[in-house]
């Protein structure tokens, strides 16, 4: 049948119009991937990044740098150095086996036959090959002190850390580290009461600190359990760093995630801080609502990790803890489009491998799985390190454990493929 030709002249003007909105809507660089639910599919031990703090740790050139520690964080500088940031580290010297006693571990020591000395915080420098080169600690009026200082009354656990302009459109960059504020406490907080989330900023390329400012102050909080930390993950994208945080409360299984977001270039400054509400960004911290709520087999750890995955945003954390022995040993994923949520899941739980119990007694824990994107692999698979612990039974203190085996507070790392979940 022949077609009229003023019918074909409407549908061609129709088509050209719909090609025309096609057009506007896909501008040239908006192909991203559509977000899709994500989780851990796949994973195997990464054994050069284990080797190398393995190295390090034993290497008794020097015995005031590091043996051991916890908090694995890190942060690429310009240079093509990269930056591992502790919380409580171990250095002095460490033993090789076999001692006198007939323990097949390399254990950590003195010269004068002391404990080996704990500071709450340090720096670790890796060079451009990947190899690490020093530690970079303070001094007390006795010796070897924490890179953050302590306070008269409480110590400060480095977190996240990002390179960014000094000031909003400098030319010039400097380090911000995220720093958790804590003071001793009783009771169940064994680990210290939450106090407040600082700043501190790092000159280029020497990382000499130049000073250290507060930015979120929990201590008004009447309950601590119901103080939030920022910092435990934190990721820059285009003109915003979003800053994730929780409250660790000791009397639950998991604590509440919380979000807030800071303009590029002004992580250390206080009054340009916005905290979701739940609706909107607002700068009251106290207005501040979960993006993911603890309770009914949900909830996060008080160390998580946030990354992007194309168009998806995914987030690690240790899943919900066993019975008292079981320890912490199995890390959990959620995921999705935004920074703020909602966050669905938990899917893709894993186990990653631990060391062995010398006790018997099934107390070694695996916390604080931490992502390393800098360090992607070109098959696309990321970097993840986990903290390694000893946990043992309710008053008894686990130094001896740990002291007695180097491999039980040293980081270990996994290559991960994230999938469709």
């Amino acid at each position: 049948m022949r077609v009229p030709v003023r019918r074909t002249a409407a549908v061609t003007a129709v088509l050209a119009l719909l090609a025309g909105v096609v057009l506007l809507l896909v501008r040239p660089g908006d192909e991203r991937p559509a977000c899709t639910g994500r989780k851990i599919t796949s994973w195997s031990a990464e054994s050069r990044f284990t080797r190398e703090f393995t190295r390090y740790g034993n290497d008794n050139t020097r015995v005031d740098d590091w043996t051991g520690g916890d908090g694995t964080h890190s942060v690429r500088l310009p240079d093509g150095r990269t930056l591992w940031i502790f919380s409580d580290t171990f250095t002095d010297r460490i033993q090789p086996p076999p001692d006198p006693q007939g323990r097949p571990y390399h254990r950590r020591s003195s010269d004068t036959g002391r404990t080996p000395a704990l500071v709450h915080n340090s720096l670790v420098v890796m060079g451009r090959s990947g190899r690490l080169e020093r530690t970079l600690t303070g001094t007390t009026g006795s010796g070897t002190g924490p890179y953050f200082p302590d306070l008269p009354d409480g110590w400060r656990w480095p977190v996240q850390a990002h390179v960014e302009p000094r000031t909003p459109g400098s030319p010039e960059q400097v380090v911000r580290v995220l720093l958790w504020n804590r003071t001793p406490g009783q009771g169940p907080w064994i680990f210290g009461v939450p106090r407040a989330t600082e700043v501190a900023t790092l000159s280029l390329p020497d990382l000499r600190l130049e000073g250290i400012t507060p930015v979120v102050d929990q201590s008004s909080v009447q309950d601590p359990a119901r103080r939030v930390l920022y910092g435990t993950a934190s990721v820059q994208d285009g003109a915003w760093t979003y800053v994730y945080g929780g409250d660790d409360g000791p009397s639950r299984p998991t604590s509440n995630a919380y979000l807030a977001r800071v303009p590029t270039g002004q992580l250390g400054q206080a009054g340009a801080w916005r905290f979701w509400d739940g609706k909107d960004w607002q700068p009251h911290a106290d207005r501040a609502a979960p993006v993911i709520r603890a309770g009914a087999g949900r909830g996060v750890g008080s160390s998580f990790t946030v990354v992007r995955d194309g168009a998806t945003w995914v987030l690690l954390s240790m899943d919900t803890p066993g019975a008292p022995g079981n320890a912490l040993s199995s890390v959990t994923t959620y995921w999705s489009c935004s920074a703020e949520g909602p966050w669905h899941g938990p899917a893709g739980r894993i186990t990653p491998p631990r060391p062995a119990d010398p006790t018997g007694q099934h107390r070694v824990a695996a916390y604080n799985p931490q992502a390393h994107p800098e360090f992607t692999d070109a098959a696309g698979q990321l970097l993840l390190s986990y903290d390694i612990n000893w946990l043992g039974p309710p008053g008894v203190p686990s130094d001896a454990q740990i002291n007695g085996d180097v491999e039980l507070y040293r980081p270990r790392f996994l290559r991960l493929r994230l999938g469709p979940g």
